[in-house]
């Protein structure tokens, strides 16, 4: 299912298309007369059809909007458009892991060794 700029979802208008894969798709959206910036998510059609997925979908929403940590994005509302699931999320500034290690594979090389380093020893073992 690929928004076209302006469709509305209540109260947010899709601006333009940010990602999409085998699970869904992610678009811009801004709320209707104001200029924050959100995420929302689609399941992906041929996902939708499983009847278990658009089920599991909300559940994993709920389950999130439950967290609070810096790095876990916030979930601020949950809908349906034409029968397809959706979730909308802040809209976090800066940029892309793409956009960072493009241009320096060491720092890439060295924070993926930092993260896996801190997993390996939260994970319990040493």
């Amino acid at each position: 299912m690929a928004l076209a700029a302006g469709t509305k979802l209540g109260p947010y208008e899709i601006q333009a298309p940010l990602a999409a894969g085998g699970i869904g798709e992610v678009y811009r959206a801004v709320t209707r007369g104001w200029i924050e910036l959100w995420r929302s998510n689609f399941l992906a059609s041929a996902m939708a059809g499983d009847a278990d997925r658009p089920r599991r979908f909300e559940q994993e929403a709920r389950t999130i909007a439950a967290l609070n940590h810096p790095n876990i994005l916030g979930i601020d509302d949950l809908g349906t458009y034409n029968g397809a699931p959706f979730l909308v999320s802040e809209f976090p500034e800066g940029v892309t892991l793409r956009e960072k290690y493009s241009e320096n594979s060491k720092t890439y090389v060295y924070d993926t060794r930092r993260i896996l380093g801190t997993l390996y020893v939260a994970g319990g073992s040493q």
